[in-house]
C-alpha cells in the first residue's frame, strides 16, 4: 500500500503536464483532460481509501528520495498517510472533480479557459504535496505550489486593475506564512540536528526530552506554525484577504477559498499537534485567536452587500471554531467540522451566481420586513457602533497598511541612492570583497573575531536589495535583479556562520540563476509583447476576443 502514495502526486502531475501540451483553441480537449485526471484521482483516492480501512487504518510512511545530504543533515522527500490525511484527500478529491465538471461548461468561450484548468491542476499537484507531506520541507514544496496558483487566479483576469492588485496584496499575506514555515523548519533542524518526519512527533518520549531542555525554541516553532496557520486560513489580523480573493473565476473562488486551500492551515495544525500538545500557552494562544476572529468577523459577514464576501466571512468564522476545536484537542471533531464547512461553502459559492439573481426577481414580489435579531436588545449607541465597527471590517485592511506595508514602502522610498547603475558597480567589486573574505575564513588566514560582524554586514545590504525590490514601481528589471542581488548576498553570509562547501553553495545558487534567468526571458517577452501592443503591430484585445469568438 505505501508505494500507491506516488500515484496521487504523480497523476496530477502528469494531468498537469498534458494540459499544457493541448492549444487552447480546443476546449474540448483540455476539459477532458482535466475531467479524466481528477476522475481518475477520484477513483484511485475511493479504491485506495476501502483497502487501507479494511487493513486497519495502519499510519503509512514513505522517504521517497534524498535530494541532499551532508554528514550533519539529509534533505529528503518524504511522504506519509493517516486518518488526517485520508479526509483531506476524499474531501479534496470530491470536491476537486465537482468543481472540474462545473467549470467545464461554466468557463466555456472564456480567453482564459486553458489557462484556468492549467492553474486547477497545477493547484491540485501542491494540494496532494502538501496533505500526503511526512515533514516540513516536503509540505512547504507543496505550499509554495499553492500560492502560485493561487496567485494566478486571483489575477485571472489579468486586463482588469482590482483583481491584479488583490493578487499581489493576497501573495504578500501568503509569503508571511511562508516565512513562518521556514522559520519552524530552520529551528527544527538545529532542536532535532536532522530532518524530522511528523511521524516521528508522535512518539511522545522524544518530544518531550528536546521540548525540556529547549522550552524556548520549542515555542518559537509552535508560535511559527501559528503564524502560517492563520496567514493561509485568514484568521486575525490577516482576515481581509479573503473576500479579496474573490476577484476570480467562482469555481475558483469555491476550490480555493471556500473549502480547500483556506482550511490547510487547519491541516498544518492537527499534523503538527503532536509537537505543541503539552505546551498550553500555545493552545490557550490558538483557542483564543480562533474564538476573537470568530466573534469579529461573524458580525462582518452579517453586513456584507456581496454574496461571495458574505460566504468568505462566514467561511473564516467557522474555521476559528476549528481552530477551537484542535487546541481543545478535539482532532476527530475538528476533521469532521471542516468536511462539513467544506462541502457546505463550495456548493454556497457554485450557487450564489444563481441565487443572486434569484433574489433580484424575487425582492420587487415579495417584501419581507426585517426580522428583529440579536443586536436589537443592545443599547442603540453600542448597536450603531458595532454595525460601523463590521461596515468598516474593523479597519483590519488599514491595521496591516499602518503596521506592515506603510513601513516597508517607506523604507523603500527613502532608498532612492538603489539605481540600476549603481547596483551594478557597487555589487561586483563588493562581492569580490566579501568572497576574499570567506576564502581567507575558511583558510584560517583570519579568525573568527575580525569575520564575526561580516555577515551582519552582507545580510543588511541583502535586505536593502529586497526592500528596494518590493518598493519598487517603475523598473521592473531592476527590480527583478535586486531580487537575484539578494540571493547572493544572504548565501554569502550564511556561508561565514553555517561553514558550508563551495558546491553546497553553488547548488542553491545554481536554483537561482536557473529561475532568475526564466523570469528575465519572461519580463523581455512580456515588454515587446507591449510594444507591440502599443506601436499598432500586435492586435488590440478586443479584435482578440472577436476572433476567438469567431472561432
Amino acid at each position: 500500500m505505501t508505494a500507491f502514495i506516488q500515484f496521487f502526486i504523480f497523476v496530477p502531475l502528469l494531468g498537469f503536464i498534458i494540459s499544457l501540451l493541448i492549444t487552447r483553441k480546443k476546449e474540448g480537449l483540455i476539459s477532458w483532460a482535466s475531467f479524466s485526471t481528477v476522475g481518475l484521482h477520484l477513483t484511485g483516492a475511493l479504491a485506495f481509501l476501502g483497502v487501507w480501512l479494511l487493513n486497519g487504518h495502519p499510519i503509512l510512511n514513505l522517504k521517497e528520495f534524498v535530494l541532499f545530504r551532508t554528514p550533519g543533515y539529509e534533505f529528503f522527500i518524504d511522504f506519509a498517510f493517516d486518518k488526517i490525511t485520508a479526509v483531506y484527500l476524499f474531501v479534496g478529491a470530491f470536491l476537486t472533480f465537482i468543481v472540474t465538471v462545473y467549470s467545464r461548461a461554466y468557463m466555456h468561450r472564456e480567453k482564459g479557459y486553458k489557462r484556468f484548468f492549467n492553474t486547477i491542476l497545477f493547484f491540485y499537484l501542491g494540494y496532494n504535496t502538501v496533505i500526503f507531506a511526512g515533514n516540513l520541507e516536503t509540505l512547504f514544496v507543496g505550499w509554495e505550489i499553492l500560492g502560485i496558483s493561487s496567485f494566478l487566479l486571483i489575477a485571472f483576469y489579468r486586463d482588469r486593475y482590482l483583481p491584479v492588485k488583490n493578487a499581489v496584496k493576497v501573495f504578500s499575506i501568503y509569503r508571511i506564512g511562508d516565512v513562518g514555515i521556514i522559520l519552524a523548519m530552520w529551528l527544527s533542524h538545529h532542536l532535532w540536528h536532522e530532518n524530522i518526519t511528523f511521524i516521528k512527533l508522535n512518539n511522545y518520549e522524544l518530544v518531550h526530552h528536546q521540548l525540556q531542555s529547549h522550552s524556548l525554541i520549542g515555542g518559537f516553532i509552535s508560535l511559527m506554525i501559528l503564524v502560517s496557520a492563520a496567514a493561509k486560513s485568514a484568521q486575525l489580523p490577516f482576515s481581509s484577504w479573503l473576500p479579496r480573493a474573490m476577484e476570480g473565476p467562482t469555481p475558483s473562488s469555491a476550490i480555493f477559498y471556500g473549502s480547500l486551500s483556506v482550511h490547510l492551515g487547519v491541516f498544518i495544525l492537527l499534523r503538527t499537534f503532536p509537537f505543541w500538545e503539552h505546551q498550553l500557552s500555545v493552545r490557550i494562544l490558538i483557542g483564543l485567536l480562533g474564538l476573537f476572529t470568530s466573534l469579529v468577523v461573524t458580525g462582518i459577514a452579517r453586513v456584507q452587500s456581496s454574496v461571495k464576501s458574505q460566504i468568505a466571512y462566514s467561511s473564516i468564522a467557522q474555521i476559528g471554531l476549528i481552530f477551537i476545536e484542535v487546541a481543545a484537542g478535539f482532532k476527530d471533531l475538528a476533521l469532521f467540522h471542516f468536511a462539513g464547512n467544506a462541502f457546505l461553502r463550495t456548493y454556497q459559492l457554485l450557487v450564489s451566481p444563481s441565487v443572486v439573481s434569484y433574489l433580484i426577481r424575487e425582492q420587487f414580489y415579495n417584501y419581507v420586513p426585517r426580522q428583529h435579531s440579536l443586536e436589537d436588545s443592545l443599547p442603540k449607541r453600542i448597536e450603531y457602533s458595532l454595525y460601523m465597527l463590521c461596515l468598516k471590517e474593523w479597519n483590519l485592511d488599514s491595521l496591516l497598511y499602518r503596521s506592515l506595508w506603510n513601513p516597508m514602502k517607506w523604507l523603500g522610498k527613502h532608498m532612492s541612492f538603489v539605481s540600476m547603475n549603481r547596483v551594478l558597480l557597487f555589487f561586483t567589486p563588493a562581492y569580490l570583497i566579501g568572497l576574499f573574505f570567506l576564502y581567507q575564513y575558511t583558510s584560517g588566514a583570519i579568525g573568527a573575531g575580525v569575520t564575526q560582524y561580516i555577515p551582519v554586514v552582507l545580510a543588511l545590504i541583502g535586505l536593502v536589495m529586497v526592500l528596494k525590490s518590493f518598493t519598487e514601481r517603475k523598473n521592473v528589471q531592476m527590480s527583478w535583479l535586486l531580487v537575484l542581488t539578494n540571493h547572493l548576498w544572504i548565501a554569502l553570509a550564511v556561508s561565514f556562520n553555517e561553514h558550508f562547501k563551495f558546491n553546497q553553495t553553488m547548488l542553491y545558487l545554481s536554483g537561482v540563476l536557473i529561475a532568475w534567468a526564466i523570469g528575465h526571458v519572461c519580463l523581455v517577452r512580456h515588454r515587446s509583447n507591449i510594444q507591440r501592443l502599443l506601436n499598432g503591430t500586435e492586435p488590440r484585445i478586443g479584435e482578440k476576443l472577436e476572433t476567438a469568438a469567431s472561432e
